[in-house]
């Protein structure tokens, strides 16, 4: 009688084991040589680069200098996320893997534009302060930077097709000053002169755009 609870005591044990191997949170699993250094991204990124909801950024299709340069910043401390997740993530990452995780998630298709509902006001609105800015208020186009051609010498990140809560969502801390590690404080500035309706509209514009490629602009002429 007693060996039979034993080996059902024992049985129930490995169960519940093997449904907290299941259940475990991603992180808690054991990295070893074998594992690619991209690997861990996909906990919240998912492994193709297309996150799951607005609280992470797509990766896929994004350029390798931003990805590496953000890498650097979490690591130096220049930039914060809210759980502090990326600083301790990126310190597991000597140069060559920054640059060979940058690459990969570079390398893979963009993300599909999101299908959102955007009246028509408010679409004009941040069309235009994407394609041409607001001289009068002193906002620059986002396509001088940000856009497929963007500026010489810029680690700026591709806009189009990023979640939209996650485009709104760094407006606003950089708008707050709780994100600081844009070049010349230019972000700062920029979306201190925006206003909340159009930090909503210009986040959820740029979310619903597919991403252009030098290729398909010269298609077009």
């Amino acid at each position: 009688m007693l060996r039979r609870q034993t080996l059902a005591i024992a049985g129930t044990a490995i169960v519940y084991a093997l449904i907290g191997m299941a259940t475990a949170r991603p992180q808690e699993y054991a990295r070893t040589a074998a594992t690619e250094p991209w690997e861990p991204c996909g906990e919240c990124h998912n492994l193709d680069g297309i996150s799951a909801n607005g609280h992470f950024p797509h990766l896929a299709g994004q350029r390798a200098a931003y990805i590496e340069k953000e890498l650097i910043d979490f690591q130096s401390g220049a930039r914060a996320n809210d759980h502090g997740q990326m600083g301790v993530a990126s310190r597991t990452l000597g140069p060559k893997e920054r640059a060979v995780v940058a690459r990969h998630f570079a390398g893979l298709p963009d993300p599909m534009p999101q299908l959102l509902d955007l009246n028509p006001t408010d679409g004009k609105r941040a069309a235009t302060l994407v394609a041409m800015g607001d001289r009068a208020a002193k906002i620059p186009a986002c396509n001088s930077c940000h856009g497929v051609r963007g500026k010489r010498n810029f680690t700026g990140p591709r806009l189009e097709a990023q979640q939209a809560a996650y485009l709104a969502k760094e407006l606003a801390d950089f708008r707050a000053g709780r994100r600081t590690n844009d070049r010349n404080r230019v972000m700062q500035l920029v979306a201190k002169r925006l206003s909340e309706a159009e930090i909503t509209a210009v986040a959820a514009y740029l979310a619903t755009r597919p991403r252009d490629t030098p290729a398909k602009l010269a298609g077009r002429r």
